[in-house]
C-alpha cells in the first residue's frame, strides 16, 4: 500500500504509535546504533546501516517510502533525519529511539500475558524441551563440574537486564523446583542510577517472566561519569563490590554472574593480545575483598548464540548497555573509534569460525591444556617460576 509521503513534510520524528500504524511496504527501517547493540535486539525489520555513510550519502535508500531512522534515545537519529531530508529524502526519527519502543512494546506484552497466562509456560517449556541440550543441560553440568552448588547455601542470582542475566534467572528457577540439594535464591538487581525508561524495562520483564527482583540503588554511574581513564572497568569494579555487599547483607555466600562460554574465550583472548598474559574467566571465584563470598558463573558452557536463539523463539526483548555513557546515543557511532576491545576480538573469533568451526571450542580447551613444560614462565601463588628451573 503506498502513502503520501507529503504529509511528514513538516514532521521530524515519529511516535512508536505511529509507526506501528505504517506497513512495511511504507516505511524503510535503519537502525543507527554499532552492530553490536543491533545484534543485542531490534525493532522488527530494520536494518543495520552506518550513520556515516547515510550522512555522506553513500547508501541507496527508497524514494517512495518513509525513511525511519532508530537510535538508543532518539537523538543522534533526530539529526541524521535532518541531514538525510537536505538529501531529498523523506526522513523522520523515532521518537525517545529503540529503548522508548522496546518500554512500550513491554507493557502490550505484560497486558496481554495478563490474559494469557500461556505465554510463560511455553517460554519455561522451551528450556525443559527444545534448548534442553544446548543451554538447560549445560548449565546443570557446568554446576556439576565445578561443584557450584552445596547443601545450604543462599544464591544472590545478579540481575542487569540482559538476556543473559534474565535467562539464568529462569534457569535457576527450574533448578531449584527439581533439586534434590536444599539451597536458597534472591534474584539481586541493583540500580547503578538507570534512568526510568530502563528500570522500568526491567520490572517489565521480571513481572513477564515471574522473577521476584530484590532491588537496592546505588550512584554508581554518577561516580564514574566524568572518569575519563577507563569508567567502565571502574564501573565493572564498583559494582562488584556493591553485589558483594549486598548479597551478604542478605545472608548470601555466594553470587551467579552470567558471564556465557564466548565471554570466557573473548576474555582470554582480549589478555592473550592486549595485555600480554594469560588469564581465565574461572567458573569459581572466591573473593578477596568479601570474606566467605563466592561468585560462580552457571552459563559457563552455554553458547550465546543458543540464547539469543532461545530470546528470539520466544519474542524476549532485554535491556541493553543503559550506562550514562550511551544516554546521548554514542554508541550510534559505527566509525570504529567507539568498538570496544571485546567487539573486535568478537569479530575476529567469528571469522576464524567460518572457515575452522571448532575455533571458540579450541580455544576454550585450551584453558585446560596449559603444558607447564612448554611454558616459558608462569606465576603461582604470587611467585614466578621459569622453565630454566627445570635445565
Amino acid at each position: 500500500m503506498t502513502m503520501n509521503l507529503s504529509q511528514w513534510d513538516d514532521k521530524t520524528e515519529i511516535t512508536v504509535e505511529e509507526l506501528a500504524g505504517l506497513s512495511p511496504d511504507q516505511r524503510f527501517l535503519a537502525d543507527i546504533r554499532d552492530p553490536a547493540a543491533f545484534d543485542r535486539g531490534t525493532v522488527p525489520g530494520a536494518m543495520n546501516l552506518n550513520p556515516l555513510a547515510l550522512q555522506e550519502g553513500s547508501v541507496d535508500l527508497p524514494e517512495d517510502r518513509l525513511i525511519v531512522l532508530v537510535c538508543m534515545w532518539g537523538k543522534i537519529s533526530l539529526g541524521l533525519a535532518a541531514n538525510l531530508r537536505d538529501q531529498g529524502y523523506t526522513a523522520v526519527s523515532l521518537a525517545g529511539g529503540y529503548s522508548l519502543w522496546l518500554q512500550k512494546r513491554l507493557e502490550r506484552e505484560n497486558a496481554l500475558a495478563a490474559e494469557d497466562s500461556q505465554r510463560l509456560k511455553r517460554i519455561e517449556s522451551s528450556l525443559r524441551r527444545k534448548y534442553k541440550r544446548r543451554i538447560s543441560s549445560k548449565f546443570v553440568q557446568a554446576i556439576c563440574d565445578y561443584a557450584m552448588i552445596q547443601p545450604g547455601d543462599k544464591i544472590a542470582v545478579c540481575i542487569s537486564g540482559g538476556k543473559d542475566s534474565m535467562l539464568m534467572a529462569k534457569l535457576f528457577q527450574d533448578l531449584k523446583r527439581h533439586n534434590k540439594i536444599p539451597f536458597d535464591l534472591v534474584f539481586l538487581c541493583m540500580d547503578p542510577g538507570y534512568n526510568a525508561m530502563n528500570r522500568k524495562i526491567i520490572e517489565e520483564n521480571a513481572k513477564l517472566l515471574q522473577v521476584p527482583l530484590t532491588f537496592f540503588s546505588t550512584e554508581i554511574f554518577e561516580a564514574v561519569f566524568h572518569v575519563e581513564d577507563s569508567p567502565c572497568y571502574l564501573c565493572a569494579k564498583m559494582r562488584r563490590g556493591y553485589l558483594y555487599r549486598k548479597a551478604r547483607e542478605l545472608g548470601c555466600n555466594k553470587i551467579a554472574l552470567g558471564h556465557h562460554f564466548d565471554d570466557v574465550i573473548e576474555t582470554n583472548l582480549m589478555s592473550m593480545l592486549y595485555s600480554g598474559a594469560i588469564r581465565t574467566m574461572l567458573p569459581r571465584l572466591k573473593s578477596t575483598s568479601c570474606p566467605g563470598m563466592e561468585l560462580i558463573r552457571p552459563l559457563y558452557y552455554v553458547r550465546e548464540e543458543d540464547i539469543k536463539s532461545w530470546r528470539d523463539e520466544n519474542g524476549l526483548y532485554f535491556i541493553q548497555c543503559a550506562c550514562k555513557f550511551t544516554e546521548t546515543c554514542s554508541t550510534c557511532h559505527t566509525d570504529g573509534t567507539t568498538d570496544s576491545k571485546r567487539l573486535e576480538v568478537k569479530k575476529l573469533i567469528a571469522a576464524l569460525a567460518e572457515k575452522n568451526p571448532q575455533v571458540p571450542a579450541n580455544i576454550f580447551h585450551s584453558l585446560e591444556n596449559i603444558n607447564l613444560d612448554t611454558v616459558l614462565k608462569y606465576k603461582q601463588n604470587g611467585k614466578e617460576h621459569s622453565f630454566l628451573e627445570e635445565m
